[in-house]
């Protein structure tokens, strides 16, 4: 290990091997660093946290603080964060609350400068939160998601995997997975094409895709209809099980 003299370490820490912390960084009780993580300067990981291996959390990063949450009352709550997790500058992260009692991070994630993810979120892997993102209380993320920067994404609010929000734009319905959106109010423009190539998706996988979301946003049906029709006309696929489970589980309502 490599500690700064001026690092603060709570005896009751558990830090890996080859973990380097910077100066004046402050590592609380009850905290448990994975191997090869590198923590910048005046970085504070508070009680109950969790950092997986070989994560990089820049300086100034505030991890597993109380929640900005009025019903907190101080229940015993976790903050957990996945491997290969990079957290930039000053980015806040938040424990949970009695209502899921833990906040997590997925692995190989990207968290930009200023990104706040606040009680409960729940972040899965391989996503992308661009710079001064606001994730409120509650949020679901699924993986694979790109949320552009200074996105301010409602509490209660669920991302679907392999979906991109458009940097600056108020996101106050769920948004399903494989697509892109933008405008205000925020609003399906279209799958997510580049995307989905450069992670193998089939041209047999994206055509199957296209023809559910045109039904959705494109044609005569509302959405339940149009889910209605989904599973009488398109085949039953992964991405389509995907897609219908979502949508019968949005409890805020998708985008238009």
């Amino acid at each position: 290990m490599t500690i700064h003299p001026t690092a603060i370490i709570s005896e009751k820490a558990t830090i890996g091997q080859n973990v380097k912390i910077g100066p004046y960084s402050w590592i609380q009780e009850n905290v448990t660093i994975g191997n090869g993580c590198e923590i910048g300067a005046h970085v504070v990981i508070a009680p109950a946290t969790t950092i997986g291996k070989d994560c990089k959390i820049y300086h100034s990063a505030s991890i597993g603080e109380v929640p900005q949450d009025l019903k907190f009352h101080g229940e015993i709550t976790s903050t957990e964060i996945g491997d290969r997790t990079v957290i930039r500058e000053f980015v806040t992260i938040h424990r949970g609350t009695e209502d899921r009692w833990k906040t997590i991070v997925g692995s190989d994630c990207l968290l930009m400068a200023y990104a706040h993810v606040a009680h409960d979120c729940i972040i899965g892997n391989h996503c992308i939160l661009a710079n001064a993102v606001t994730a409120a209380g509650h949020v679901v993320i699924d993986d694979w998601a790109i949320i552009g920067g200074m996105v301010g994404i409602h509490q209660f609010v669920k991302i679907g995997c392999h979906a991109i929000v458009g940097g600056g734009w108020r996101t106050p319905k769920d948004v399903p997975p494989y697509i892109m959106a933008a405008g205000d109010p925020l609003r399906y423009t279209g799958i997510n094409l580049v995307g989905l190539k450069r992670r193998g998706f089939s041209k047999e996988n994206l055509n199957v895709i296209k023809t559910i979301y045109n039904l959705i946003y494109r044609s005569k049906f509302n959405v339940s209809d149009a889910v209605a029709e989904i599973k009488n006309t398109v085949e039953s696929t992964d991405e389509v099980k995907t897609i219908l489970d979502f949508i019968e589980n949005s409890n805020r309502g998708i985008i238009r």
